[in-house]
């Protein structure tokens, strides 16, 4: 009884610290991005940690990497849930690739636009097109970016990828950092049909089984491919076979 107590007052108190540092993101994304874009995406990771925290994930890292995870990356990942779009800048220093519509979330739309997101409309030619320079010019300033390479949120099992990732990895040549996402209990982590972002939030914190592990492989080197079809069907073979070795 006082150990289910101590639980709830535990996190009620994650709660108000996240609701008071959303209130302090959410002040400072109003303000000019001049003045803010020197220390707003280093808060916005630290909110992110306070998020997972609050939902009451047990989020883990795995790293079955032989070498040091390099300086400069672009970090791709299996995108079977809403979670990660905090719990991956929770764990690595990257800016996101995220679908417009985030950019119009009451309250984490704009602080998500103030961290340094780019967007795409992925039905759109000439948005993916301009992501597609973003992104590049990202890269090329320095930064970390982390990018779902099927193309949307499609559920536990792996969807074809698309090649933009890996032609932007080829001619950068930032090397690309395979992230493999497993939720154990994947019903309740998966974005099913028809939910919202609220269905999600309860469905994390009602989970029977809150474990969360992102799986850290070797960074794939670009100069070992000669085109972006051989790099792109690489990488997914990987994907499938931690698929197999995940899940069945």
């Amino acid at each position: 009884m006082f150990f289910n107590l101590f639980k709830i007052i535990g996190l009620l108190i994650r709660w108000i610290d996240l609701i008071l540092l959303t209130l302090i993101l959410y002040i400072f994304a109003k303000l000019p991005r001049s003045w803010t874009e020197s220390f707003y995406p280093k808060l916005f990771w630290i909110w992110c940690r306070h998020f997972v925290r609050a939902l009451n994930v047990d989020l883990k890292l795995s790293q079955h990497n032989i070498n040091p995870i390099p300086d400069r990356y672009l970090l791709i990942a299996n995108h079977p849930s809403a979670f990660e779009d905090i719990g991956i800048p929770s764990l690595f220093d990257v800016y996101s690739l995220a679908k417009e519509g985030v950019r119009h979330w009451p309250i984490a739309g704009p602080i998500s636009e103030a961290a340094g997101t780019l967007y795409v409309i992925r039905s759109n030619k000439d948005s993916r097109k301009e992501a597609y320079q973003n992104m590049i010019d990202a890269l090329n300033s320095g930064k970390n970016l982390a990018v779902y390479p099927e193309g949307g949120c499609f559920g536990r099992r792996i969807h074809d990828f698309r090649y933009g990732p890996f032609d932007i990895s080829l001619q950068t040549g930032i090397p690309i950092l395979p992230i493999f996402l497993h939720y154990e209990a994947q019903d309740d982590f998966e974005w099913g049909e028809g939910q919202t972002l609220i269905d999600k939030i309860k469905h994390f914190m009602a989970t029977k089984n809150n474990r969360a592990t992102y799986h850290v492989y070797d960074a794939i080197d670009p100069e070992d491919f000669e085109s972006k079809e051989a790099y792109m069907q690489h990488v997914c073979d990987l994907y499938k076979k931690w698929e197999t070795k995940y899940f069945d």
